[in-house]
């Protein structure tokens, strides 16, 4: 899996042992954690990214929803579900994300 942003790309090289250990953890529940499908998982990272204002995440997540196959109206549908429990300007903040990418 490709860094998507140079920051996490820092971070890994100054901690490996932690980033190895926390993406074995989110690999495992990723992988392992249930019976979603691949581009269903990242679709709905996608939604919590946007939900919880980690404009990095958003961005990483609907490259990796597209790595999995989800189309643009689906991932815009993802970022669209949002406004309806955390708001517009929640939503605003994500869809700028996903399309500055």
């Amino acid at each position: 899996m490709k860094d998507v942003h140079p920051y996490y790309a820092d971070f890994k090289v100054r901690f490996p042992e932690l980033v190895e250990k926390n993406e074995a953890l989110g690999q495992y529940i990723h992988d392992q954690g249930g019976p979603l499908d691949e581009k269903t998982r990242w679709l709905i990272k996608v939604g919590i990214s946007a939900a919880s204002h980690h404009q990095r995440a958003v961005v990483t997540h609907v490259e990796r929803a597209r790595e999995a196959g989800a189309t643009e109206e689906e991932i815009l549908h993802t970022l669209l579900l949002v406004i309806p429990t955390c708001g517009f300007p929640t939503f605003m903040e994500a869809y700028r994300m996903y399309k500055g990418q």
